[in-house]
């Protein structure tokens, strides 16, 4: 792992400069130096205020000391394990979370999705790519744009969505949901009757440019469906294509 990471720092594809970028802060929280030097350059050159921490005790210090706008945080941590420190996070914060895990570490990456996190990198892992995921889970979580250039509400079946406050309503209960289980839904809802593939989803709606595990989509589609179907077991807005994808109901 940290031969690989040295090895990329050397010689890896330069990072593209990000223009006009507004300085936002990322938390890289990992005990092993190495990676924390390379992630802090690599995002540093990308223009991103970059601080760190070694352990979950000076990360969650970090976080209540000066909350910033993305945490990269690696699962196992000493003193505080990363799971507890993202659990303090979805409990006190909306703070966006890419948590950073081993391969054998399946079970704590869905355990992790489940309770919200954002996204995760697999170790070893590319610093460019951890790069893609910050700006991607940023974008996402960035307030909605201005009324002139912002896409329309849908409303089905009572079912409301609207883009300008990311807000979500079902029978006229606000449902809260993060900016990426928004952007999911949003993305199906202006697509009624579309059948997308897991790959084409992480494509559309989390950006990757790499490959990815699409038990991400499996993960985030379960979560939506707890959170606005009357009976996730027999979902009446999302709906599984079985050996295909997912689609949203079309509107009569």
């Amino acid at each position: 792992m940290l031969e690989y990471v040295r090895k990329e720092r050397r010689h890896g594809d330069k990072p593209d400069k990000i223009s006009a970028m507004s300085q936002q802060r990322i938390l890289i929280v990992d005990d092993e130096l190495p990676v924390q030097e390379v992630l802090s350059l690599y995002l540093q050159r990308e223009g991103f205020h970059v601080q760190t921490a070694g352990d979950g005790e000076a990360a969650l210090t970090a976080v209540q000391t000066d909350p910033p706008d993305l945490v990269v945080l690696d699962l196992m941590l000493p003193k505080v394990s990363g799971m507890e420190v993202f659990r303090y996070l979805r409990a006190e914060s909306n703070i966006p979370v890419i948590m950073l895990t081993a391969k054998s570490d399946e079970v704590d990456r869905v355990v992790g999705l489940e309770l919200g996190a954002d996204d995760y990198v697999v170790k070893p892992f590319s610093p460019r790519e951890v790069a893609a995921r910050v700006k991607n889970v940023l974008r996402r979580a960035a307030p909605p744009p201005p009324q002139d250039d912002a896409q329309p509400a849908i409303r089905h079946a009572g079912l409301s969505i609207n883009p300008l406050t990311y807000g979500v309503e079902v029978d006229g209960e606000r449902v809260a949901l993060t900016s990426t289980e928004f952007e999911l839904l949003y993305f199906l809802a202006r697509h009624p009757g579309q059948v997308f593939n897991r790959d084409q989803l992480l494509e559309q709606v989390w950006g990757y440019e790499f490959p990815a595990d699409d038990s991400t989509v499996t993960v985030h589609i379960h979560r939506l469906r707890d959170k606005i179907e009357p009976d996730p077991s027999d979902p009446r807005y999302i709906l599984t294509v079985w050996g295909v994808g997912y689609r949203f109901a079309e509107r009569g």
